[in-house]
């Protein structure tokens, strides 16, 4: 099987588990001793008390297979060799790829994508990715790259631009909001959304930087700074090979899913209490889309609620579409929060169903094209003329004739592209016989070790 054929076809979302760190561990959760794959949730009768916030009157058990599961003790650097590392190879081969994290509010979603800001190693797998990004733009410049961000924020069912500079000046409600639209071939369009071209990994880390500050954060009950909207940072990879006409064209989603929130627990009044409602919400819509496209695998319906919320249709290629999708359910294995642990990962089992169809994206570039398909063209025209002799012997060369034709041969012979042309104007046996005698030129200094240019005339 070629590269090409391994990176194309069916696949199922893969689904990794990531234990937050804490001191309080309950010890209900644990690995399977005979698979490591797999994780059981042991509660022992009246396991949680009713202060915690749970009874439970009878032994329950339960085993959710993951990809891999992620420790306590799993640094950034291992989450984004795990989850991270494969998606951006992807991205570069022009397979689109997306990664996204789910779990309940004060879980480590957040830490998860964009990282921590105590220290250089707590990097989260949004920074790590544009990182490796420009690290193989550097080791591969037989490939022009090009690199483009965007960053999403849907804040209570609207779409904002994170990026955009309005944000220092204007409330948020006085924003532009961005809208979806479909083209003619069914494909979400997001209008008032911006790109920006990115020429370093600085350039994307002052763009995430930027982003990251207008994000909308609020303390609650469960979580000092909690994400109270959707986040999706999305990095627009196109890469043309040196005498290619052909172009690959990828998106890396990395998305940051608000928390799902028990109101009674976190207490949420007033505008906390709205935004919750709102977060919960998309997140059920999210859940339907996720039965839907379970059901439709089996035969049982056809219609997929893609359009029910705005985070679904944007996510709409990245769910059961053209793309290879990686899901990060974040957990507590503490005692009071094992029910939202349990109902995160039964909801990773219902995505692990999912299949995704992913091809790589790739074009022939118009322009590239023309401009070759021309150059053959008049190459081809000034030959027919040749050999029709209307272009006769030719008059000797001028100096500066001499000069123009030298340069055209050592850029000819500079070219990496094996089907460009030589391109010496109108052709004369004269200027063919100089031709001849400044690529001979060419190979003797070569041979002589001396890398000197060709003569002629």
């Amino acid at each position: 099987m070629s590269s090409e054929e391994g990176k194309e076809g069916d696949e199922t979302i893969s689904v990794h588990l990531r234990l937050k760190p804490t001191k309080k561990d309950s010890g209900f959760l644990a690995k399977d001793d005979l698979d490591q794959e797999v994780v059981r949730v042991s509660i022992p009768e009246r396991g949680v008390t009713k202060e915690t916030g749970y009874v439970n009157n009878s032994k329950t058990t339960y085993a959710f297979r993951f990809n891999n599961v992620l420790a306590m003790e799993a640094s950034q650097a291992d989450v984004f060799d795990e989850v991270g590392r494969k998606a951006v190879a992807n991205v570069l081969e022009g397979v689109n790829s997306t990664i996204f994290a789910y779990g309940q509010t004060g879980s480590g979603k957040t830490f998860t994508i964009t990282g921590g800001v105590d220290s250089y190693d707590q990097r989260g797998l949004i920074p790590r990715a544009i990182s490796m990004i420009f690290a193989q733009f550097a080791e591969n410049p037989n490939i022009q790259y090009s690199c483009h961000v965007s960053y999403l924020e849907i804040y209570n069912e609207s779409g904002f631009d994170l990026l955009d500079p309005s944000h220092e000046t204007k409330a948020l409600e006085d924003l532009p909001k961005v809208t979806m639209m479909s083209d003619g071939e069914g494909n979400t369009i997001l209008k008032n959304l911006s790109m920006h071209r990115a020429n370093s990994e600085e350039d994307a880390l002052n763009l995430l930087f930027l982003g990251d500050t207008n994000r909308a954060i609020a303390e609650t009950p469960m979580n000092l700074a909690s994400s109270r909207s959707h986040c999706l940072f999305t990095v627009f990879v196109e890469g043309k090979r040196l005498g290619s006409d052909t172009v690959r064209r990828a998106k890396l989603h990395m998305v940051d899913l608000a928390g799902s929130e028990r109101t009674a627990k976190t207490g949420a009044t007033g505008q906390t209490l709205r935004e919750a409602t709102y977060i919960n919400s998309s997140l059920f819509y999210l859940e339907m889309v996720i039965v839907a496209l379970h059901e439709k695998a089996t035969k049982k319906r056809d219609h997929i609620p893609y359009r029910n919320s705005m985070m679904t249709s944007v996510l709409k290629d990245s769910l059961g579409g053209n793309c290879k999708t990686v899901m990060v359910a974040t957990v507590s294995v503490e005692a009071a929060q094992i029910e939202e642990t349990i109902s995160t990962c039964k909801f990773a089992q219902r995505v692990a169903l999912i299949k995704n169809k992913a091809s790589v994206n790739e074009d022939l570039d118009p322009t590239l094209m023309i401009s070759r398909l021309r150059g053959e063209l008049t190459a081809v025209r000034e030959e027919v003329a040749f050999l029709k002799g209307e272009s006769g012997e030719g008059e000797a060369l001028t100096l500066d004739e001499v000069d123009k034709l030298r340069a055209a041969v050592e850029a000819f012979v500079d070219d990496p592209n094996p089907t460009s042309t030589l391109q010496m104007g109108k052709m004369t046996l004269t200027k063919l016989k100089d031709v001849f005698a400044m690529f001979k030129n060419l190979v003797l200094d070569a041979r002589m070790g001396t890398g000197g240019g060709g003569g002629g005339g």
